[in-house]
């Protein structure tokens, strides 16, 4: 994967679709999250959805492999774009 914040967040609205073709995980997602349905067609394309949206994904190693599965990727893309999008401090990066 080439690393970029704009390829993270293309990464991150793959999986969106994805999950939006599972109702079940969908439910689930929104029930973590709090969010309804409504709301999140709302904040969809806002940068901050797209990190809570990957920390939901890999939270749970068969959920993470299922969707990068879905989006023809490695699931090692999925855990970079998380990291990427939220920064230093996050999953082991520390700040310079």
């Amino acid at each position: 994967m080439a690393v970029s914040r704009n390829s993270a967040q293309d990464l991150a609205t793959d999986l969106l679709l994805a999950l939006a073709e599972r109702p079940e995980q969908l439910a689930g997602f929104l029930g973590t999250s709090g969010l309804e349905p409504a709301a999140l067609r709302q904040i969809a394309s806002r940068p901050e959805i797209a990190v809570f949206l990957l920390d939901y994904i890999v939270e749970q190693d068969d959920r993470l492999l299922e969707f990068a599965s879905a989006i023809d990727r490695d699931p090692r893309d999925v855990m970079t774009a998380r990291t990427l999008l939220s920064g230093p401090g996050s999953y082991g990066w520390e700040a310079d």
